[in-house]
């Protein structure tokens, strides 16, 4: 008897009013406007593992959109992506008010040295219990490099090797600073950490410079769950080498299996095995109880979506300013340095504006399911078999609904085909989406770096008490 696959999935979320349907903040059963307050965000994490979600995965940027128009006005007024709040500091309010839920956190690696973000992760890794990732980004937007002292966003291929380095020293401080037996929490003796089981890192690379010991003892996971999103040329590489889970956006099945053939392909060639990397594709449902409540749902949705709105998102994804072409005129689509992907799935499409606006009738570009539990089973189902994915980042339309819809209405579905779990595996996030144990594999590139495996060059041994 073959084993049904079971689907991972993950609630796509942000901290912020619009973030990927917009213009539904304005819907009478909408509650995002309430994202600044923790009693929205323990809400929607008891929700969430009610309906044994794998994980809430927080988008975030740094800088605004404001590409489209040349300026912030269409952004602001529909909120799109603005405000937004800081996603690292949700996680311990939504941790204790839950046991198993995951949470895959956003953080922009051109924000902060890697040595003080090393502490913080490990920080949330402890207090969860070992339900944390990290969303690796590179950045795409200039506002935000603007923001940040520098004069422009950096090349894109030089913002993944700037990530590349910033991803082996933190394997260094994660996996090598402290052994596993380091912390004896010894009374008697009034011995709480070795000194000999701990030692420094002395990085001196090409973008960082670090000299010192990790600050915290090892937690459940060490690193945690490593997250990925980008899908150019260099971006696959990258993720071949370090990404445990890959969300990419695919219009079709045909699209989503392309692009997993070639991940799991090039994670091979760096000595991994092809289910080392788990796929997830962003996507919006829409269900009821019959396929005709769920059509009237959708029309009452588009009613207060705002396709401009998903358009000016498209634009800074792209760096097209699309306000400024006739609605059938051809549009430039030449190199980017802002969302590779993005920019080259539109120029092989030839997607004019009014193209964009026609995809963007719920004011996102995520592929959206309309129907009752068996429609929606059955097509997820699809996504799986003919995309050779394994889940789903669920894009919210009107929060909270959108999350309590789908646990109520195809959830049992789904667990009645033996395609969604009836209850959580034990152990770390890690341990749950892979079922390997806690921490990374040795095949992983950060194998390399861990105490017991990595020998220090001398400039770096200097000091240590190995």
């Amino acid at each position: 008897m073959t084993v049904k696959k079971q689907i991972l999935l993950n609630a796509f979320n942000m901290n912020c009013v619009g973030h990927i349907n917009h213009g539904l903040w304005t819907h009478p059963r909408d509650t995002s406007a309430d994202y600044k307050t923790l009693g929205y965000w323990t809400s929607l994490a008891r929700t969430l593992e009610r309906g044994l979600f794998d994980g809430i995965f927080i988008a975030d940027i740094t800088g605004v959109y404001d590409i489209y128009q040349g300026g912030i006005d269409l952004t602001a007024r529909e909120a799109i992506q603005l405000p937004v709040n800081d996603p690292t500091v949700l996680v311990s309010g939504m941790a204790a008010v839950t046991e198993h839920l995951g949470f895959g956190i956003t953080v922009n690696v051109n924000t902060e040295h890697p040595y003080t973000f090393a502490r913080r992760f490990s920080t949330l890794d402890h207090l969860t219990g070992g339900r944390v990732g990290w969303n690796i980004v590179t950045g795409y937007l200039d506002s935000a490099a603007r923001a940040v002292g520098q004069e422009a966003l950096t090349e894109h291929d030089t913002r993944y090797d700037r990530a590349d380095e910033y991803l082996d020293l933190l394997y260094k401080l994660w996996e090598g600073s402290w052994a596993d037996d380091a912390v004896h929490r010894d009374r008697a003796a009034r011995v709480f950490t070795d000194p000999a089981k701990v030692r420094p890192v002395a990085h001196d690379g090409r973008f960082y410079r670090s000299h010192g010991y990790h600050l915290s003892e090892p937690s459940v996971q060490r690193t945690p769950v490593l997250y990925q999103a980008g899908t150019s040329g260099r971006g696959k590489q990258f993720a071949a080498r370090h990404a445990e889970c890959v969300f990419i956006s695919a219009p079709n099945t045909t699209v989503a299996r392309e692009t997993a053939r070639s991940l799991r392909e090039l994670a091979v060639a760096y000595g991994r095995k092809p289910d080392d990397i788990k796929i997830f594709v962003g996507i919006a449902v829409v269900p009821d109880r019959s396929s005709a409540a769920a059509r009237e749902k959708l029309a009452d949705y588009v009613r207060h979506a705002n396709p401009e709105a998903g358009l000016a998102h498209f634009a800074a994804s792209t760096g097209i300013d699309f306000s400024r072409y006739d609605p059938d005129e051809p549009v430039a689509y030449g190199p980017s340095n802002a969302i590779q992907s993005a920019t080259q799935l539109a120029r092989k499409r030839g997607w004019t504006r009014r193209q964009l606006l026609g995809q963007l009738g719920l004011g996102g570009r995520h592929p959206v399911i309309v129907g009752d539990a068996v429609t929606v089973a059955d097509e997820l189902a699809r996504w799986i078999d003919e995309g050779e994915i394994d889940g789903f980042n669920l894009s919210r339309v009107v929060t909270p609904e959108t999350y309590e819809d789908f646990i109520d209405i195809v959830v049992p579905e789904l667990q009645e085909r033996g395609l969604y779990k009836t209850a959580y595996a034990e152990g770390s996030l890690r341990n749950r989406i892979f079922g390997e144990g806690n921490r990374l594999p040795a095949r992983h590139a950060a194998g390399a770096y861990r105490f017991n495996a990595y020998r220090l060059p001398s400039a770096e041994a200097s000091g240590a008490s190995s």
